[in-house]
């Protein structure tokens, strides 16, 4: 199970998760009525909705830009484990981003501080809760649906791709962060995604995981028939990789050498890692605007 160490800010989410699971559940599964009203407008917006019985809550951030007849693109962003939407939030630094660029963040909680990606971290169906969340922000929000996109750090990476895969049509591109293609669904070649899904990743060379990570990648350039297309040497001995995938979608990954288990750029903090060499922020909004979806 892939953890970091925990902060005062996560002190109340250091709570018991049950066994991983692959989750997921049947497209007519539909979200109890006790689903709390939206009212689009600029700013943060705490939602609940319950989900197979159980009060899910995510933050919905808007620019001030924002108006209920634009149709934004939508990030979703999605804390490590232990976690939280603020935290994620303050990781990642992508609410500011969208007040610059303009477009919609949505940051779902996992409950007791995890979602149950590919290695870790629970056993809820949260594939559901997220593309449940995802269809509201498109129904109610009016997101662009050509411009879904999903990120997250380390446990939240990790679904990341797990969305990719068992949610076709939904994402136009994914930038994992310290995380990976990893874990038992994996293990099977016909576990990839169904629809165009390019992918942007940030590996820290001196992450402990930087192997399984780098191995994740390579299935994934592999059962997609990913082809390179150029290596380059940025400062900092940074490398970035380039490969086109068969189905038109892309990959680049950012190899750091001296990064651990973070989050490249923003201020120091627990998760960031601001001498890393590029700042994962801004590059990932770059890929996704770049990165609209693509027919199937």
């Amino acid at each position: 199970m892939r953890t970091r160490r925990g902060t005062t800010l996560l002190t109340a989410l250091l709570l018991p998760v049950a066994a991983c699971g692959t989750g997921g559940s049947p497209d007519d599964d539909k979200p109890s009525p006790s689903t709390s009203p939206e009212r689009p407008a600029p700013g943060d917006h705490p939602m609940k909705l319950t989900w197979k019985g159980k009060q899910r809550t995510y933050t919905v951030h808007a620019p001030p830009s924002f108006s209920p007849d634009d149709r934004l693109p939508l990030v979703i962003a999605m804390h490590p484990y232990p976690g939280n939407a603020d935290y994620m939030a303050s990781i990642s630094g992508l609410s500011e981003k969208a007040d610059k660029e303009g477009f919609l963040v949505a940051y779902p909680d996992g409950l007791d501080g995890g979602m149950n990606a590919l290695t870790c971290c629970g056993s809820e169906d949260d594939v559901g809760f997220v593309r449940t969340m995802t269809r509201r922000m498109l129904t109610v929000w009016k997101a662009d649906p050509d411009r879904v996109y999903a990120t997250g750090i380390s446990n939240g990476a990790d679904m990341a791709y797990k969305l990719a895969v068992e949610l076709p049509g939904t994402f136009a591109a994914i930038a994992p962060v310290s995380g990976g293609f990893n874990g038992t669904d994996t293990q099977d070649t016909a576990y990839r995604p169904k629809s165009p899904v390019s992918v942007l990743t940030f590996i820290g060379k001196a992450d402990p995981h930087d192997a399984d990570f780098d191995t994740g990648l390579n299935d994934w350039r592999s059962r997609l028939s990913c082809k390179p297309v150029r290596t380059k040497k940025l400062p900092k001995a940074v490398t970035r990789q380039d490969a086109r995938c068969a189905d038109g979608s892309t990959t680049t990954a950012y190899h750091l050498p001296t990064m651990a288990h973070a989050w490249p750029g923003g201020e120091p903090g627990t998760m960031n890692d601001p001498h890393a060499g590029v700042d994962a922020t801004d590059l990932i909004w770059a890929y996704f605007k770049a990165h609209p979806r693509k027919g199937t």
